[in-house]
Order: C-alpha cells, then structure tokens, then sequence
C-alpha cells in the first residue's frame, strides 16, 4: 500500500496560549518532519481541546503517534490550538523535539 496516512487526535488541555501568529518549525524532507501550530480555526467550538492531524508517509503506526502526542500534550496542557504536522518517516524522538521547539514559541495567557 503506498500513499501518505491521515491520522487525527484530540486531547483536553487546561492551558490556553496567548494570541500568536503560526508556529512553524522543523522542514518535510527524508527522514524528517514539520510541525505547524495554529490558534483553533475561527469559528470552531471553544472548549478545552487541542487538535492534532498527521499526515505521514510512514503508514501503521498510528498507536506510537497517540503515545508521542499523548506525551507531549500531557507535559503541556495546550488548548484551543490546531498542530499540524507533516513527517516523512521521523523518529519519535525527531516528533517530540519538534513539537517541543514549537511549544517553547508559545506564552501563557494572562488568566
């Protein structure tokens, strides 16, 4: 079977972000990944989730990108953001320093 794999997650968080613009680190290349991270779209519900789509060239390993991203969104709590991230067969060690180098561009809101 060939082709890329859509994969998608939602995790509660408790954290919310101040205004940003788009967070993109990391670059689609072998082996490697780009994480993009968005405020929720306009118009989406307002809730406590943080949504997350896959795209992959590394097909089957859906229960491994639950763990890494289960992960990281338990260190960080994020909510009301949109990560997208493209991989072409990253390690999750390369995902986990990528979602961390997009998270270290975010502040907390004010409360």
């Amino acid at each position: 079977m060939t082709g890329m794999e859509s994969l998608h997650y939602e995790f509660t968080g408790t954290r919310r972000v101040a205004a940003f613009a788009p967070v993109l680190v990391g670059v689609v290349g072998s082996g490697n990944l780009e994480v993009l991270v968005e405020p929720a779209a306009p118009g989406a519900p307002v809730d406590g989730l943080c949504r997350y789509r896959v795209e992959t060239s590394a097909r089957g390993f859906g229960a491994i990108w639950e763990a890494v991203l289960r992960d990281f969104q338990e260190r960080h709590r994020f909510k009301g953001l949109s990560v997208s991230i493209n991989d072409m067969g990253a390690t999750p060690a390369v995902v986990s320093l990528r979602l961390d180098q997009a998270a270290a561009g975010l502040k907390e809101a004010a409360p």
